[in-house]
């Protein structure tokens, strides 16, 4: 239930939070926010991969890869919302909501086509996240399946008796 409770309040970030000082106004500040957050999710994303892979002990990939991998997104539409205000960057996105429709639209690999990329900025936010998704949202996704394939197995093997 925590967990709910924590994606909820980041999407209600994403909403609420004034990003509008980002973007071409502050493309320095704005990449390097973007990058930061980026590693920062990546490499704790990784923490819980190689803790699943590994098998330590008090490991809940359940409880933190799923709140992990929302942020991810919500940091993607953040960006693509912030391209958005640089005219030819991104043709279709005019509100949070259509970056946070195209992130998840680019994610699941569906590309509808009615929001698109144009300018450089865009198509280079557009790869990072194609690449991020590859790598650390798929081996998250694949870390978090062990472990509830290494939990279902233990709940069915039957105990012996000592």
């Amino acid at each position: 239930m925590a967990q709910v409770a924590g994606v909820a309040v980041m999407v209600a970030a994403y909403f609420l939070l004034p990003l509008d000082g980002l973007g071409p106004r502050r493309p320095l500040l704005s990449w390097l926010l973007f990058g930061i957050a980026l590693g920062l999710i990546a490499a704790l994303l990784l923490r819980q991969v190689v803790r699943v892979l590994l098998s330590v002990p008090g490991t809940r990939p359940g409880l933190v890869i799923p709140p992990l991998i929302s942020l991810s997104i919500l940091v993607f539409a953040s960006a693509y919302q912030a391209l958005a205000q640089d005219p030819g960057q991104v043709d279709g996105i005019t509100t949070r909501l259509d970056a946070l429709y195209f992130t998840l639209v680019t994610v699941a690999t569906i590309g509808y086509g009615d929001i698109t990329p144009h300018g450089q900025a865009a198509r280079l936010v557009t790869i990072l996240q194609i690449l991020y998704s590859f790598v650390f949202l798929t081996a998250a996704a694949t870390a978090l399946t062990q472990s509830f394939r290494a939990t279902v197995s233990r709940r069915d093997t039957p105990r012996q008796p000592r």
